[in-house]
């Protein structure tokens, strides 16, 4: 109750109109009861017509406002209900975005998408019926239980003697709920993982031909979390069924004992019934009390896995602002994956002065892409430290650091927008000739020209609609209007044929020596290529192996030193060794 009021603190008016609301409500259904002595004393005894036409509109007032201020409730709730999930949605959105890219390596992102969507989707139904019942329920007891007082104490006393046993067990049954709610949110995280991880992969599956065992594996999930869905369900009815069986006792007990007092006089008829009617009412409202407590523990246990998310610490960041990147120097520096039990990356020393072009090379897994992650600021080192400009990266704002930084990878990550605001990503006010000349010196500004709406073309989710050279080369695009001091490019042209390799080469070379966009041309690059050309423009090539430092040099000096780059080297080009700067192999 403490962390739904924390939740419902910053929208205290609407919830507090719902309640006087509830209020009126309530009153409503314990002058129901009330009218029942006159209506059966006044009418069905004494035969009064008269007060038969006051009755008749004083039930329909009752009626009219009851059903106005119901509505009124209602819709106060429901919307502080949406409201609260659209506020937990959009925080928890926020701070998975600044979130440490470790967390992303331990953490699916179905699960995440679950918690945003699923679990918050618990605490708006919560807001919206559980806690209307709870003020309207409440109340209504509240109200009834003073009218039967008011008619006969003693009945009521023995009407409500069962009720604490009945909320007990109730209680207990509660505790047990929120255990499966938390089992049962755990299933639909793996149902949404799933589908996420199906419908993004659908072509591998359709590649290999797997439909029907990915649809068997989402099959049985999905019947894990019916399996829960249906504990819970006996749960709750349980609750439910126990408090008519000690209504149907108290309300036993109360016909018997009721009877006899009009047998003697003791009570009128009108008096009698228009207790029972207030004693039938208030069980109602209590056993959807009793479902209130259960609609609580399934919403802590949503909660609590809000929470535990939104608990996990942010992304470090430093305070200093960076103007410029001058050197970036590596210091005894080591990274370990979490999980991993050899290191990505063991004592590496490495400095990079400004305008430097730095080429990686290795086998796969020898930690080049680590290493430029690090020089991002996507992981912190294990041990040692990178400078920028003699200071810890550690130190250094993240924003001002990753501000002067442009990457072009191999996976290519694009928005469903359009090509205009992909370009300009980051800039989306910017005027469109930057986003024209970017795209020319990136060889897109062609192909965009053929599309139907030109640069407002939607390219579709993770730009589906575009080959993959034309993908590369709208991400060269939006690196060259972004201008950045320092350039990281990793296996940027792997994955393409050799005519969109050839086209998003010359793409990368403007891009690295700043021609024919006004760009600066004294660039810091880091890049990891498997084209030799490339590699034998770098002012230094670093070799590395099993996450060290083996080699460093130049082309020609590397190739005289006869170790790593020339085995590398004569691996991918045949056995034919060529220095200078000239050709390529």
């Amino acid at each position: 109750m403490k962390r739904l009021f924390e939740l419902v603190a910053p929208h205290w008016r609407r919830i507090a109109l719902a309640g006087a609301c509830s209020l009126i409500v309530s009153g409503a259904n314990g002058s129901i009861a009330w009218l029942v002595k006159p209506a059966v004393d006044k009418i069905f005894i004494a035969g009064d017509r008269g007060f038969l036409a006051m009755l008749s509109v004083a039930v329909f007032v009752i009626f009219i406002l009851r059903g106005g201020f119901t509505y009124l409730q209602n819709y106060l709730m429901r919307s502080s209900g949406v409201k609260i999930a659209r506020d937990i949605r959009n925080n928890l959105y926020r701070h998975f975005l600044y979130l440490p890219m470790s967390h992303y390596s331990k953490s699916s992102t179905g699960a995440m998408m679950s918690r945003a969507l699923n679990d918050a989707a618990v605490i708006q139904e919560l807001l919206a019926y559980t806690v209307r019942d709870f003020f309207v329920q409440t109340g209504t007891i509240v109200v009834l239980i003073t009218v039967a007082f008011y008619v006969r104490w003693d009945l009521t006393l023995i009407a409500l003697v069962v009720l604490p046993g009945a909320f007990y067990f109730a209680s207990r049954l509660g505790k047990r709920l929120k255990k499966v709610s938390m089992r049962a949110q755990q299933k639909i995280s793996g149902i949404t993982e799933s589908l996420s991880e199906g419908l993004s992969g659908v072509k591998v599956i359709k590649a290999f031909s797997m439909e029907e065992p990915e649809a068997l594996r989402f099959k049985e999930k999905n019947q894990d979390y019916y399996r829960e869905l249906m504990r819970s369900t006996r749960i709750f009815e349980a609750s439910a069924l126990i408090m008519e069986f000690t209504g149907g006792i108290g309300i036993a007990f109360v016909l018997w004992y009721g009877s006899s007092l009009i047998f003697d006089k003791t009570i009128t008829a009108g008096g009698f019934f228009s207790f029972i009617t207030a004693v039938l009412m208030i069980y109602t409202p209590a056993k959807r009390l009793t479902q209130v407590n259960n609609a609580l523990q399934q919403a802590s246990a949503a909660m609590d896995r809000i929470d535990a998310l939104s608990k996990e610490p942010v992304e470090a960041d430093g305070n200093i602002q960076l103007k410029e990147i001058n050197e970036i120097t590596f210091r005894n520096v080591s990274f370990k994956y979490e999980g991993k039990e050899e290191d990505a990356l063991n004592g590496i020393n490495l400095n990079i002065k400004k305008g430097e072009v730095a080429a990686l090379v290795g086998r796969s897994g020898s930690g080049k892409t680590t290493l430029v992650d690090l020089v991002a600021g996507f992981y912190a080192p294990t041990s040692g430290s990178i400078l920028i400009n003699g200071i810890d990266i550690n130190s250094v704002s993240k924003k001002s650091l990753r501000s002067q930084i442009g990457i072009v990878s191999q996976d290519v990550i694009l928005f469903n927008d359009t090509l205009k605001a992909n370009i300009a990503y980051g800039r989306p006010d910017a005027p469109e000739g930057e986003a024209l000349r970017a795209a020319k010196a990136a060889y897109a500004h062609d192909f965009i020209e053929r599309l139907p709406e030109g640069y407002n073309t939607g390219i579709g989710q993770r730009g589906v609609r575009l080959s993959g050279g034309e993908r590369q080369r709208i991400s060269i695009a939006r690196a060259v209007f972004k201008n950045p001091p320092v350039l990281i490019l990793d296996e940027a042209t792997s994955a393409l044929d050799t005519q969109s390799e050839m086209i998003v080469q010359k793409a990368l070379d403007n891009l690295m020596t700043g021609s024919g966009a006004g760009l600066d041309a004294a660039r810091t690059v880091f890049v990891i290529a498997h084209r030799i050309s490339t590699i034998k423009r770098a002012d230094r090539i670093v070799v590395l192996d099993k996450g060290r430092i083996v080699e460093e040099g130049s082309h020609d000096e590397l190739i005289k030193l006869n170790g790593h780059y020339k085995m590398l080297y004569t691996l991918q080009f045949g056995g034919e060794v060529t220095t200078g700067t000239g050709g390529e192999a």
